[in-house]
Formats: C-alpha cells, sequence, structure tokens
C-alpha cells in the first residue's frame, strides 16, 4: 500500500479514505487494465449477438476477436496476471467482459449452461497462455534451438514420434501456437453446441 500511495503521489491514509482494504484496491487495478478492451463491438461481433451469419462462423470469429483482444491486454500487462489467478474479476469492466462473452454464445442457441462453460474455458485458455508465454518469453527463442537439437540426438527407434516430428515442436511462433490452440477450442464449442441441441430435441 505504502509504494502504491508513493507512485500515485499520495498517502496510505489517502487511499485507505477511498478504499476499504487492499483486496479492493487490487479489484479495481484489474478492473482498470480489462477497461482497455474496446467496448465498441467490431461488426462481427454485433452480427454474432444477433445471431446473424453464416452458421455459427460470425460467432466464431466473434469469440476469436474478443479472446486475442484480451490476450494482447495481458501481454502488455503481465502484472496483473498473478491477481486474475487470485481472484475472479467483479468490478464493471470485469462484469461488462464477462457479460459480452456469455451473451455472444446465448446470441448464438448455446444453452445457457454450455455457454457459461463455453466462456470459461476460453477465458482460462487465454489466461493460462500468457502466464506461460510471460515466464518463458526471455528464454524462449534459446531453449527452441537446444530442444531442437535435443530433439535430433535422441535414439528414434525408442522415440520414433518425436523423431519424426520432434523438429515442429520448437519452431511454432507464440502467436501461431496461440491462435491454433483458440481455433481448436472455439470449433470444438460450436460443435459440442450442436450435439447439445441435438440430444435437447432427441
Amino acid at each position: 500500500m505504502r509504494m502504491l500511495a508513493e507512485r500515485l503521489g499520495s498517502g496510505t491514509a489517502t487511499l485507505y479514505r477511498h478504499f476499504a482494504s487492499k483486496d479492493e484496491i487490487l479489484i479495481y487495478v484489474v478492473d482498470s487494465v480489462l477497461g482497455e478492451m474496446r467496448t465498441d463491438q467490431p461488426k462481427v461481433a454485433e452480427h454474432a449477438l444477433q445471431g446473424r451469419g453464416s452458421g455459427g462462423h460470425s460467432c466464431q470469429k466473434a469469440c476469436a476477436s474478443g479472446a486475442e483482444r484480451l490476450y494482447g491486454v495481458l501481454r502488455r500487462h503481465p502484472g496483473i496476471l498473478p491477481l486474475l489467478v487470485s481472484q475472479i474479476p467483479i468490478g464493471p469492466n470485469g462484469l461488462k467482459r464477462r457479460e459480452q462473452g456469455i451473451a455472444l454464445f446465448l446470441a448464438n442457441d448455446f444453452p445457457a449452461e454450455l455457454a457459461a462453460r463455453a466462456y470459461t474455458s476460453v477465458a482460462h485458455y487465454v489466461l493460462g497462455f500468457a502466464i506461460q508465454q510471460h515466464s518463458n518469453a526471455s528464454s524462449e527463442a534459446a531453449e527452441g534451438e537446444e530442444l531442437v537439437e535435443f530433439f535430433a540426438a535422441l535414439d528414434a527407434s525408442e522415440y520414433p514420434a518425436i523423431a519424426t516430428a520432434g523438429r515442429h515442436l520448437p519452431g511454432i511462433s507464440v502467436e501461431d501456437e496461440f491462435r491454433f490452440g483458440l481455433k481448436l477450442i472455439i470449433d470444438g464449442l460450436e460443435l459440442a453446441a450442436s450435439a447439445w441441441r441435438k440430444a435437447d430435441v432427441g
């Protein structure tokens, strides 16, 4: 609290006159960062929220766009990553992002339970990827080269799968890996929604 007050050019007593506790301050710190995500929905998101577009295509694009915007915010502000692990964002901006995310799935015929699961699955993927990427950022390039050499030196008779594909494991950029995994999740959610609807009809 003292360090935060000094950075703000204030005193701890002043902070406590505006906030009930340190935890409340941290809630608003996280919420302020989440506010960087654009509140104006891109056209594709507007259409998806209205259930328009080619099947689930607009929904998938809007979901991917929102996830990438959140990922961008977390990469710019890695200091809030531990806070997001220890708390659920319940400030105004956090609630707005949650509302928009769940509404996107509901508007595209996801059952309520699946809409909730879909939102949390995507959000947790983005958060987890951002945490891992931040932890490995400084050594990623060097380790990639070392891993290629390490995999190449393994006994191919004992590790035939690694011998075949190992050279591709470290060669994927962080951004490509993020988008690849995100697409798998979003495509899988659309399949899950379709199966859920068929089960309800049956």
